[in-house]
């Protein structure tokens, strides 16, 4: 097992599948948790669980990502304008999706190898998401859609 790293990002799991948020200060981290959450809540999508956020704990094990909160942060979450709120939590989640908000490598139709990312020695799945995309639609494709095309 690799030690375990702890970056600035945020973390769910929508169904099964954990989605790690990463991008920026302010690029909207919290924003997007948080909107996914809601989805989930409405019936829209599979439940949607906080894993972590401003803060996640990343370790390898058997060839998987997983994530957690650091304890001071579990089920914590930053709603701007309402402050810190605590919401139910996941203990820890595999990673399957990475979002990287505000990424230069964002297109309408990015190329195959944007799609994918290294985290740990670990390949997952990645979406480079572009500032003013609904990036909650976009998640949400990657994860409960199948591609149109190979």
């Amino acid at each position: 097992m690799a030690a375990s790293a702890t970056i600035h990002a945020s973390c769910v799991r929508v169904g099964a599948q954990g989605v790690l948020i990463r991008g920026a200060s302010g690029a909207g981290k919290s924003h997007l948790a948080f909107a996914l959450i809601l989805a989930g809540g409405r019936g829209m999508v599979p439940p949607v669980e906080l894993v972590a956020d401003d803060r996640v704990i990343l370790s390898r094990r058997e060839g998987r990502l997983f994530a957690a909160a650091p304890l001071p942060l579990a089920g914590l979450i930053e709603i701007r304008g309402a402050g810190v709120r605590r919401l139910p939590f996941l203990a820890e989640t595999s990673v399957d999706l990475v979002v990287d908000l505000g990424a230069q490598d964002a297109a309408r139709l990015p190329e195959t190898a944007a799609l994918r990312t290294t985290v740990d020695g670990v390949e997952i799945q990645r979406l480079p998401a572009f500032a003013g995309g609904d990036v909650v639609q976009q998640v949400l494709a990657l994860l409960l859609a199948g591609p149109g095309s190979d």
